[in-house]
């Protein structure tokens, strides 16, 4: 029940509000697709987790890349 809040807040950003943003994420892919796509594969508390940890990563001094969960 949890995973499926967390995956349609997680939509709901995507499909709202990152457009309004617009793409800033360095890496691939975006940190709102990892982290849903961490929540998917690891469950709702360590995928969220992982989410946290990847958008930390995410600013102007990390080169990014491809990094999937």
């Amino acid at each position: 029940m949890f995973k499926k809040i967390i995956i349609s807040i997680i939509k709901i950003y995507q499909i709202f509000i990152s457009p309004v943003l617009g793409r800033n994420c360095r890496f691939y892919p975006s940190c709102s697709q990892y982290c849903y796509l961490a929540v998917e594969k690891y469950g709702a508390w360590k995928g969220v987790w992982q989410g946290i940890k990847r958008i930390a990563r995410c600013h102007p001094w990390n080169e990014g890349g491809v990094d999937l969960p």
